[in-house]
């Protein structure tokens, strides 16, 4: 069995080539963590993957398809193989598609959605239940990124919500169904957080129809979030965390 590094244990995390992914992931490398991180475009993940300087040894990009049971099973016995064991699954994974009224919907953009960060997290989370339950030491954690809309829509984003509120039931089943085994499992829904690319924030349609540019904060207040709730012992969890600017529209998006 391939010993924790200092700091850390071995981590997963989905959507890790873009946007939160890479920022978590490379928060978590930099806090001690092994890293593997995966999703559909390869390019991306080993661009991430050349952001980690010299604790690149620790990280490793698997190209996966989350949505695909074969290939969730495959990224998780490649960490294996690599690092020896999995102490931490971060459910990142999205799917982005236009913000439509209800009845404006094609299905293929609620299937693309809910396959991803429902169907999705599902897949990897199962996964990572039977590595954590087999391995020993016994256990790990699972965090899932959810959203305020996990509690409170947004206008035109029926699909998106519906899935952020599938994720909600998941963690709170996780996180019981998880006990038996050291399984913790919490949720972290996070706010607007400024562009990584550093481009203007776009405006956001309120609850009475109109657009607005809402405050944001920056990436470090999600990564320091993120970071908190993974060194937390197995013998503690945080169950949910929303970090938001403090002036951004959220309990009754007002």
């Amino acid at each position: 069995m391939t010993p924790r590094p200092r700091g850390g244990g071995v981590a997963v995390v989905t959507g890790g080539g873009s946007g939160l992914g890479r920022a978590g992931a490379l928060a978590l490398l930099a806090d001690g963590w092994s890293v593997a991180v995966a999703g559909r475009r390869a390019g991306a993940l080993e661009e991430t993957l050349a952001l980690a300087g010299a604790d690149a040894d620790r990280m490793a990009a698997v190209p996966t398809d989350i949505r695909d049971p074969d290939g969730v099973a495959s990224l998780f016995a490649a960490v294996r193989e690599r690092f020896g064991r999995v102490d931490l699954l971060f459910n990142n994974a999205g799917a982005a598609v236009p913000r439509r009224p209800v009845e404006d919907m094609p299905l293929d953009d609620w299937d693309r959605v809910v396959g991803t960060v429902a169907t999705g997290a599902f897949l990897c989370s199962r996964e990572a239940f039977r590595v954590m339950r087999d391995q020993s030491p016994r256990g790990g954690r699972i965090i899932n990124n959810g959203a305020p809309s996990a509690h409170v829509p947004r206008p035109y984003t029926i699909a998106y919500t519906a899935a952020k509120h599938a994720l909600l039931g998941m963690t709170r089943a996780l996180a019981l169904d998880g006990r038996r085994y050291g399984i913790a499992c919490g949720q972290i829904d996070v706010g607007n957080v400024a562009p990584v690319d550093g481009g203007p924030q776009p405006a956001a349609v309120q609850a009475d129809g109109t657009r607005a540019v809402e405050p944001v904060i920056p990436v470090e207040r999600f990564t320091e979030s993120l970071t908190l709730m993974a060194s937390m012992p197995l013998d503690a969890n945080v169950q949910f965390l929303t970090v938001l600017p403090t002036a951004m529209p959220f309990v009754g998006r007002g």
